[in-house]
């Protein structure tokens, strides 16, 4: 297994906690994905990687016909529970390289998921599901560092050069300097240039909430339970009674199938 499947594996086993833990994605974002997109009420949308359904029920929500393909057996069960007053929404439990689809969507969707995917396979795949002129819509989703951020990210970073997980630099781009997948998208010849906008959002945590948040991350699930042990330990008692401000970046990229 690689370290890529070995990571994307690594959420099931925590579904419950993601589920509560993650924040969820700003509405503007499916306000601006439908209008992009040309998506309606009467539109079909293949979610890849849901996960606990974070981005699902804003989906639901606009009353597209919504199939969710995921993985991870826990999360499967946790996106049906969150997913029950929809009657137009299924979640199936599959993976997006191998699931058999008996019909074509408008639109492939996936939030913080697509690059989890075989990167030889998954924009050729995604066209193989779409209708003609259909629609791939990926969303991005990371921990920002705009100017200004909260110190507390600063002073915790001794604490994974402890433990060997230290950044090699630091602190990591600000918002506006974080690359989209625009190029990438370009490179395979099978869609129009992405439209793509951006999003910007804080979330405040007390100590154990931000360690609830980051202990979802694949980065430190992947981590040893004595590396993890020691890590939260410290950043737990570094916050304190404080409130962390997180910052979160989101990236939108809509294109359409040639």
């Amino acid at each position: 297994m690689t370290e890529r499947e070995q990571r994307a594996k690594s959420f099931d086993a925590v579904a419950e906690l993601y589920d509560r833990a993650r924040p969820a994605y700003p509405e503007e974002i499916f306000d601006d994905l439908f209008v992009l997109a040309g998506l309606g009420a009467s539109s079909s949308v293949l979610e890849i990687g849901c996960g606990p359904g974070k981005a699902s029920v804003s989906l639901a929500r606009r009353g597209c016909s919504l199939t969710c393909v995921e993985p991870g057996a826990h999360l499967v069960e946790v996106a049906k529970r969150n997913l029950t007053d929809f009657l137009n929404a299924r979640v199936v439990l599959g993976t997006f390289e191998t699931w058999v689809a008996q019909e074509s969507f408008d639109a492939v969707f996936a939030a913080a998921s697509w690059h989890w995917l075989d990167p030889e396979a998954r924009y050729t795949r995604a066209v193989s599901l779409l209708r003609p002129h259909g629609v791939l819509a990926i969303v991005t989703m990371a921990h920002a560092f705009p100017r200004g951020f909260d110190p507390i990210f600063s002073e915790i970073q001794p604490f994974y050069i402890a433990i060997g997980k230290g950044l090699p630099k630091w602190p990591p781009p600000p918002p506006e300097e974080v690359p989209d997948l625009r190029e990438e998208i370009e490179k395979t010849g099978l869609f129009f240039p992405a439209e793509v906008k951006r999003y910007l959002w804080t979330v405040n945590y007390t100590a154990d909430e931000y360690v609830d948040t980051v202990n979802t991350h694949s980065d430190h699930r992947v981590m040893s339970t004595a590396q993890r042990d020691k890590l939260f330990t410290d950043i737990k008692a570094q916050i304190g009674s404080r409130s962390v401000k997180m910052h979160y970046q989101a990236i939108l990229h809509v294109a359409h199938a040639k």
